[in-house]
Protein backbone atom coordinates (compact mmCIF):
# COMPACT_ATOMS: atom_id res chain seq x y z
CA UNK A 1 0.00 0.00 0.00
CA UNK A 2 1.19 3.61 -0.66
CA UNK A 3 1.52 6.63 1.55
CA UNK A 4 -1.70 6.89 3.06
CA UNK A 5 -2.30 10.41 2.11
CA UNK A 6 -1.51 9.30 -1.61
CA UNK A 7 -2.82 5.90 -1.75
CA UNK A 8 -5.55 4.63 -4.28
CA UNK A 9 -7.78 2.60 -2.26
CA UNK A 10 -9.55 -0.39 -4.25
CA UNK A 11 -13.43 0.64 -5.62
CA UNK A 12 -15.72 0.02 -3.04
CA UNK A 13 -18.33 -2.02 -3.19
CA UNK A 14 -21.33 0.16 -2.90
CA UNK A 15 -24.24 -1.98 -3.58
CA UNK A 16 -24.29 -3.29 -0.45
CA UNK A 17 -25.75 -0.28 0.96
CA UNK A 18 -28.86 -0.82 -0.07
CA UNK A 19 -29.14 -4.20 -0.53
CA UNK A 20 -31.69 -6.17 0.99
CA UNK A 21 -32.11 -9.99 1.00
CA UNK A 22 -35.41 -9.40 -0.07
CA UNK A 23 -35.57 -9.03 -4.02
CA UNK A 24 -32.03 -10.40 -4.56
CA UNK A 25 -31.21 -13.88 -5.97
CA UNK A 26 -28.24 -15.91 -4.67
CA UNK A 27 -26.73 -15.65 -7.79
CA UNK A 28 -26.46 -11.81 -6.97
CA UNK A 29 -25.40 -12.30 -3.00
CA UNK A 30 -23.24 -14.51 -4.39
CA UNK A 31 -21.73 -11.80 -6.42
CA UNK A 32 -21.59 -8.99 -3.55
CA UNK A 33 -20.15 -11.28 -1.29
CA UNK A 34 -17.36 -12.33 -3.65
CA UNK A 35 -17.03 -8.58 -4.56
CA UNK A 36 -16.85 -7.55 -0.92
CA UNK A 37 -14.26 -10.37 -0.06
CA UNK A 38 -11.83 -9.15 -3.02
CA UNK A 39 -12.05 -5.57 -1.76
CA UNK A 40 -11.05 -6.84 1.63
CA UNK A 41 -8.16 -8.88 0.18
CA UNK A 42 -6.95 -6.07 -2.22
CA UNK A 43 -6.62 -3.89 1.13
CA UNK A 44 -5.05 -5.83 3.24
CA UNK A 45 -2.56 -7.26 0.46
CA UNK A 46 -1.74 -3.66 -0.39
CA UNK A 47 -1.11 -2.50 3.60
CA UNK A 48 3.05 -2.20 4.03
CA UNK A 49 5.01 -3.20 7.07
CA UNK A 50 5.36 0.89 7.82
CA UNK A 51 0.85 0.84 8.01
CA UNK A 52 0.37 -1.98 9.72
CA UNK A 53 0.59 -0.72 13.55
CA UNK A 54 -0.20 2.75 12.78
CA UNK A 55 -3.85 3.40 14.88
CA UNK A 56 -6.07 6.30 16.08
CA UNK A 57 -5.81 6.13 19.80
CA UNK A 58 -9.52 5.03 20.41
CA UNK A 59 -9.32 2.47 17.02
CA UNK A 60 -7.92 -0.89 15.88
CA UNK A 61 -4.48 -1.02 13.72
CA UNK A 62 -4.95 -2.54 10.45
CA UNK A 63 -2.72 -5.50 11.96
CA UNK A 64 -5.99 -5.82 14.37
CA UNK A 65 -8.34 -5.33 11.81
CA UNK A 66 -6.76 -8.72 9.30
CA UNK A 67 -6.46 -10.77 12.57
CA UNK A 68 -10.08 -9.93 13.44
CA UNK A 69 -11.42 -10.61 9.89
CA UNK A 70 -9.65 -13.98 10.11
CA UNK A 71 -11.44 -15.22 13.11
CA UNK A 72 -14.76 -13.66 12.27
CA UNK A 73 -14.77 -15.29 8.82
CA UNK A 74 -13.39 -18.33 10.67
CA UNK A 75 -16.43 -18.49 12.60
CA UNK A 76 -19.03 -17.13 9.71
CA UNK A 77 -17.90 -20.19 7.77
CA UNK A 78 -18.47 -22.73 10.46
CA UNK A 79 -21.95 -21.29 11.26
CA UNK A 80 -22.81 -21.60 8.13
CA UNK A 81 -22.38 -25.09 7.68
CA UNK A 82 -24.14 -25.54 11.18
CA UNK A 83 -27.20 -23.51 9.42
CA UNK A 84 -27.25 -25.82 6.80
CA UNK A 85 -26.83 -29.13 8.04
CA UNK A 86 -27.99 -28.78 12.08
CA UNK A 87 -31.54 -29.12 13.01
CA UNK A 88 -33.45 -25.88 13.31
CA UNK A 89 -32.70 -23.87 16.39
CA UNK A 90 -29.23 -25.62 16.60
CA UNK A 91 -26.92 -22.75 19.09
CA UNK A 92 -25.00 -20.30 17.01
CA UNK A 93 -22.12 -18.97 19.54
CA UNK A 94 -21.16 -15.89 19.34
CA UNK A 95 -17.52 -14.54 20.74
CA UNK A 96 -16.27 -11.64 22.61
CA UNK A 97 -14.08 -9.73 19.37
CA UNK A 98 -12.47 -7.41 22.05
CA UNK A 99 -11.78 -10.12 24.19
CA UNK A 100 -10.06 -12.16 21.22
CA UNK A 101 -8.24 -8.98 20.30
CA UNK A 102 -6.73 -8.33 23.71
CA UNK A 103 -5.55 -11.43 23.97
CA UNK A 104 -1.57 -11.79 23.57
CA UNK A 105 -1.25 -15.11 22.51
CA UNK A 106 -3.73 -14.36 19.95
CA UNK A 107 -1.28 -12.14 18.30
CA UNK A 108 -3.28 -9.15 17.17
CA UNK A 109 -0.86 -6.55 17.71
CA UNK A 110 1.99 -8.57 17.20
CA UNK A 111 1.24 -11.49 14.57
CA UNK A 112 1.99 -11.22 10.78
CA UNK A 113 -0.75 -11.15 9.13
CA UNK A 114 0.00 -13.17 5.95
CA UNK A 115 -1.91 -16.43 7.71
CA UNK A 116 -4.98 -13.89 8.03
CA UNK A 117 -5.26 -13.28 5.12
CA UNK A 118 -4.68 -17.00 3.85
CA UNK A 119 -7.23 -17.98 5.99
CA UNK A 120 -9.68 -15.31 5.17
CA UNK A 121 -9.31 -15.89 1.15
CA UNK A 122 -9.26 -19.81 2.14
CA UNK A 123 -12.65 -19.53 4.51
CA UNK A 124 -14.44 -16.77 2.03
CA UNK A 125 -13.63 -18.97 -0.57
CA UNK A 126 -15.34 -22.03 0.99
CA UNK A 127 -18.46 -20.40 2.13
CA UNK A 128 -19.18 -18.83 -1.26
CA UNK A 129 -18.62 -22.32 -2.37
CA UNK A 130 -21.69 -23.25 -0.40
CA UNK A 131 -23.91 -19.76 -1.58
CA UNK A 132 -23.77 -20.93 -4.57
CA UNK A 133 -25.25 -24.04 -4.27
CA UNK A 134 -28.14 -22.83 -1.67
CA UNK A 135 -31.52 -22.72 -2.88
CA UNK A 136 -33.96 -20.11 -2.36
CA UNK A 137 -35.76 -22.03 0.14
CA UNK A 138 -32.50 -22.42 2.31
CA UNK A 139 -32.47 -18.94 3.16
CA UNK A 140 -34.87 -19.63 5.71
CA UNK A 141 -33.33 -21.68 7.27
CA UNK A 142 -32.37 -21.26 11.31
CA UNK A 143 -30.46 -21.41 14.37
CA UNK A 144 -30.41 -19.60 17.65
CA UNK A 145 -27.19 -17.09 17.44
CA UNK A 146 -26.15 -16.70 21.48
CA UNK A 147 -25.82 -12.99 21.29
CA UNK A 148 -28.66 -12.19 18.97
CA UNK A 149 -31.78 -14.90 18.79
CA UNK A 150 -33.39 -16.21 15.79
CA UNK A 151 -30.59 -16.57 13.18
CA UNK A 152 -31.19 -17.21 9.55
CA UNK A 153 -29.08 -18.12 6.39
CA UNK A 154 -30.97 -14.76 4.89
CA UNK A 155 -29.12 -12.86 7.96
CA UNK A 156 -26.19 -14.35 7.83
CA UNK A 157 -25.73 -13.84 3.99
CA UNK A 158 -26.56 -10.13 4.44
CA UNK A 159 -24.40 -9.60 7.36
CA UNK A 160 -20.91 -11.47 6.27
CA UNK A 161 -21.65 -9.93 2.98
CA UNK A 162 -20.84 -6.28 4.34
CA UNK A 163 -18.68 -6.93 6.84
CA UNK A 164 -15.48 -7.11 5.01
CA UNK A 165 -16.53 -3.79 3.40
CA UNK A 166 -17.39 -2.40 6.90
CA UNK A 167 -13.75 -3.18 7.91
CA UNK A 168 -12.07 -2.89 4.69
CA UNK A 169 -13.42 0.88 5.27
CA UNK A 170 -11.83 0.89 8.66
CA UNK A 171 -8.97 -0.37 7.73
CA UNK A 172 -8.79 2.73 5.52
CA UNK A 173 -9.19 5.29 8.14
CA UNK A 174 -6.58 2.82 10.36
CA UNK A 175 -3.63 3.44 8.29
CA UNK A 176 -4.46 7.22 7.99
CA UNK A 177 -4.88 7.35 12.27
CA UNK A 178 -8.29 8.17 11.76
CA UNK A 179 -10.99 6.23 13.64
Amino acid sequence: MAPADSWQQPKRVNRLDCMSIQGNSIKEWAAVYESSTQYFLNLARGVTADQLDVKHPEGWSARQIIHHLADSEAQSYARLRRLVAEPEGSIIQGYDENLWATAPQLGYETAPVENSIAVFAAVRAGSLDIIKRLQESDLEKSGVHSESGHYTIAKWLEGYSKHPVDHGDQLIRAVKGQN
